[in-house]
């Protein structure tokens, strides 16, 4: 576990072994959870499937419909991003940016208030979100992906209409509140 820029996100590490057939990992382990004081109930998992120069993002929850993620990439490469959002926090505004990859077999613990996106960095990727709450359209959320001064690496990127309508994060009223570390 690697404590992050930002206060409550983790970059973990999964245990995995490598041998001549591939390799194996593993992605949670509840006791292990539980000991960091992590969500240790998902009730939804999906992933996306994303070409290279995607940019997905930057989404989030509002209350009372946030939630925490895990994320990971089982395939390719993902320059991953969060952007605190937190009315109060230490680092409210600031982002932090990491690669998860296969390879790594690194993954991402994102609290509550914070927004979430990445960009494809090989020819496809994978990534896997473990939510701790359901989804509500309603509560469904973005800040624009180019307006909180994250390094994406790409001008023009391929984006969702929905994702490229996001407002600015200069134009956004968080609903959010920081509440110290556990």
């Amino acid at each position: 576990m690697h404590s992050t820029a930002l206060p409550g996100c983790l970059e973990l590490s999964a245990p995995h072994q490598q041998d001549e057939r591939g390799s194996f990992v593993k992605i949670f382990h509840r006791d292990a959870f539980a000991a960091l004081k992590l969500p240790v109930d998902f009730p939804e998992v999906y992933y996306s499937v994303s070409q290279r120069d995607v940019v997905r993002g930057l989404h989030f929850q509002t209350p009372p419909a946030q939630h925490a993620k895990l994320v990971y990439c089982p395939q390719g490469r993902v320059r991953d991003a969060v952007l605190d959002l937190r009315a109060g926090s230490p680092t409210f505004g600031q982002h932090f940016v990491v690669e998860l990859s296969s390879e790594a077999a690194n993954m991402l613990y994102i609290p509550p208030g914070l927004a979430h996106g990445f960009r494809t960095l090989s020819d496809t990727a994978i990534v896997v979100y473990h939510v701790s709450s359901q989804y509500s359209p309603e509560h469904d959320q973005g800040i624009r992906w180019n307006s909180a001064g994250i390094a994406w690496g790409i001008e023009h990127p391929i984006l969702s209409a929905r994702d490229a309508a996001h407002p600015a994060l200069a134009d956004f009223a968080s609903p959010f509140h920081y509440e110290g570390e556990a």
